[in-house]
């Protein structure tokens, strides 16, 4: 299998992506995945192409079609597997990987591969990259940094769509307690924390 057409293809695709879900997201999530497969002991064939094909459609946070991004990207996967000789059967568990590992969905992947893929993917949300794409997301969206009144919700359910930090409460937060490997929990709790040491600051600032 030469992933490096398959590379090829996915960064011809994602150009008009925004930064958040561009090439380099892609990249990441590979990087992230590999480690943890190994440790795991994952199909690693399995596993690059279900990453490299995860965000083949991707729609912005504010498009209503937004939470049929995996879905829709686990059925192009199917047609484009097709071409670069995947069984049957591998091409199955690699579209129910990318169809399964978005957050918005809200389950956990049945196979190996898929609770890598949606470990690697979420961390990716997380840590000073993670800070750097919830930011670029908002810049996006024209979306305002925080509720003036009350920045951390302290009195407040956490409104991601109106307000940036509202996001930190809403998932990113969250996304530790939902690691399926040990290898994804160890490296979450370290994101974590740099981003809590960012929100302190941030209060300090505010």
């Amino acid at each position: 299998m030469e992933f490096e057409k398959l590379k090829t293809f996915v960064k011809n695709k994602l150009e008009q992506n925004d930064t958040a879900h561009d090439f380099e997201h892609i990249m990441r999530v590979l990087k992230n995945a590999t480690v943890i497969a190994r440790k795991e002991k994952a199909n690693i064939k399995i596993i690059t192409a279900a990453v490299l094909l995860h965000d083949i459609i991707s729609y912005p946070k504010s498009d209503p079609r937004s939470k049929n991004s995996s879905t829709e990207s686990a059925q192009e996967s199917q047609k484009i597997l097709k071409k670069y000789n995947f069984s049957q059967d591998e091409i199955n568990i690699i579209s129910d990987a990318i169809r399964d590992h978005s957050f918005s969905r809200g389950v956990i992947p049945q196979t190996l591969e898929g609770k890598i893929l949606q470990d690697a993917d979420r961390l990716d949300a997380l840590g000073a990259i993670g800070i750097a794409r919830i930011f670029s997301v908002s810049g996006a969206e024209k979306r305002p940094f925080y509720n003036s009144i009350d920045p951390f919700c302290k009195k407040r359910l956490p409104d991601d769509k109106n307000w940036t930090v509202d996001h930190f409460y809403k998932k990113l937060l969250l996304l530790e307690k939902t690691m399926n490997t040990n290898t994804g929990k160890i490296e979450a709790k370290k994101r974590i924390k740099i981003m809590k040491k960012f929100l302190d600051e941030l209060k300090k600032e505010i």
